[in-house]
């Protein structure tokens, strides 16, 4: 099947590891040339170099999305290096150790806020223009199954709650513009470094054993692919009637039923 987004170019955040890299690995082999950030450059290089042997230009930049300055500049070495963004994957994202509202701090929260949501609200706010000029564009954030529902603490869901709202509305009131605005609410996905994987070594066989059992329908922890390859679909000529949604990947873990 041909995605029709070759030769176009993409910004996938938090795209040296995990979902963010099988998001650009997965664009990368449609033809798309793809520009990642991330924290660490030694990682950044080794992802880019997997990117570049799938033939298409690439670069990675050191950035921190949660500060807004440093998304803004990141923006701009993109543009510089590969031209205007086509394609934006907002997948820099994640938790701080927190619990209730009772017991999290202002700081914790707003830090929450800043890595998964504000951030992305300014990367979108900077591609935006180009997108509506050339009516064509695509945005994919990924959110969380407790983005959706109750779960998590009360900083992650909330964020990631917001942030689907903020895709909605992005995707109803840029429609008629050509730009397409989706999220992705991954469940319990397993991969290296991640939470999940964290999971399995940081406690004892039973415990892991009973999570699987009470909460994962398939009776085994997510893998990653399925994301990255639903993100190049969300992005390509193929799902040009599709706008506004949250697409859940979770294995039948979540109780949501819309």
């Amino acid at each position: 099947m041909d995605f029709g987004i070759k030769g176009k170019v993409a910004l996938v955040t938090g795209g040296s590891r995990g979902l963010g890299k099988h998001a650009a690995l997965s664009l990368a082999g449609e033809g798309v040339n793809v520009a990642i950030s991330g924290r660490t450059q030694e990682t950044l290089d080794k992802t880019v170099g997997e990117l570049k042997d799938l033939g298409v230009s690439s670069v990675g930049v050191v950035a921190d999305v949660s500060d807004l300055p440093s998304a803004e500049t990141a923006h701009k070495q993109v543009v510089d290096s590969l031209g205007a963004v086509d394609i934006l994957v907002n997948n820099a994202g994640g938790g701080r150790p927190s619990s209730t509202v009772a017991d999290t701090s202002f700081e914790n929260y707003l830090g929450t806020f800043n890595l998964n949501l504000f951030g992305a609200f300014k990367l979108m706010q900077l591609v935006i223009p180009n997108m509506q000029a050339q009516h064509w564009g695509r945005v994919v954030n990924i959110t969380s199954i407790y983005g959706r529902e109750y779960g998590g603490n009360v900083s992650y869901t909330s964020a990631k709650a917001a942030l689907i709202a903020t895709t909605k509305h992005a995707g109803v009131t840029l429609a008629k513009d050509g730009v397409l605005f989706n999220t992705i609410a991954p469940g319990s996905i397993s991969h290296e470094q991640g939470s999940w994987e964290r999971f399995q070594s940081d406690n004892p066989p039973d415990v892991v054993e009973d999570f699987i059992k009470n909460n994962l329908p398939m009776g085994k922890f997510g893998w990653p692919e399925p994301v990255g390859d639903l993100v190049a679909f969300l992005a390509s000529e193929r799902a040009n009637l599709i706008t506004g949604a949250c697409i859940v990947v979770d294995g039948g873990q979540s109780y949501s039923l819309i």
